[in-house]
């Protein structure tokens, strides 16, 4: 039986927490949409992204 080894670089979590830096200072969120950004941020990219486009 082979050992299995998994490293985490956490790569993916920076990006994940830039990602919520940017919206919220992108989109000037208040407080409460700022926690739920922290789920929801790819929903107020494309929101205010469309927005735009229209």
């Amino acid at each position: 039986m082979e050992k299995i080894k998994i490293e985490n670089s956490g790569f993916t979590g920076m990006i994940w927490i830039v990602g919520w830096l940017f919206t919220i200072g992108f989109l000037k969120l208040t407080f409460w949409k700022a926690v739920l950004g922290v789920i929801l941020w790819p929903y107020y990219i494309g929101a205010t992204l469309s927005g735009m486009l229209k």
